[in-house]
């Protein structure tokens, strides 16, 4: 069963993914190091599925795509927060990263078990469940397409990016 990893309000970038390692855009190599200095254990506990849980204003920061890459290195299956940075929000939804905004978050931890919905759009945990913000429609379709970049190539827009 996918489990939480909890972090406060104004987690910024460079705790997600330290500078030093923004040396590449290898998202296995960011995986490696994702939350390194506040949760030390976080790289090697992380499974696919699990979720990050973040307080307001998750994401703030630098706008490097550095954080998101990290995260979706880690396989987590989404990152849920009572609010996200903007150019945070945007570079995850870009990469094909889910983020869902949930403004009550109240009373979870750390390995309680979570689970994500994203097709019905619940939360479980705790014995709650809860229903994030859906994304709209034309986010939401990006997001399923695995980023920007396929959902361009999936819509035969390729000459918006050069690849036609």
């Amino acid at each position: 069963m996918p489990v939480a990893w909890v972090f406060g309000d104004d987690v910024n970038t460079d705790v997600i993914i330290p500078g030093r390692y923004n040396i590449t855009t290898d998202e296995q190599e960011l995986a490696r190091h994702a939350f390194i200095e506040v949760e030390p254990a976080f790289p090697a506990r992380v499974k696919p599925g699990d979720v990050v849980v973040g307080g307001r204003n998750f994401g703030c920061g630098s706008s490097r795509e550095h954080a998101p890459l990290a995260l979706r290195g880690n396989k987590v299956a989404a990152v849920v927060a009572k609010s996200f940075a903007r150019i945070f929000y945007r570079n995850a939804i870009n990469i094909g990263l889910p983020v869902l905004e949930i403004p009550d978050l109240e009373g979870i931890e750390t390995g309680d078990e979570i689970n994500l919905n994203l097709e019905e759009g619940t939360l479980h945990v705790n014995g709650r469940t809860v229903r994030p913000r859906p994304l709209p429609s034309f986010i939401q379709a990006i997001v399923d397409a695995g980023g920007i970049i396929n959902y361009l190539k999936i819509h035969d827009l390729g000459d918006a990016i050069g690849t036609s």
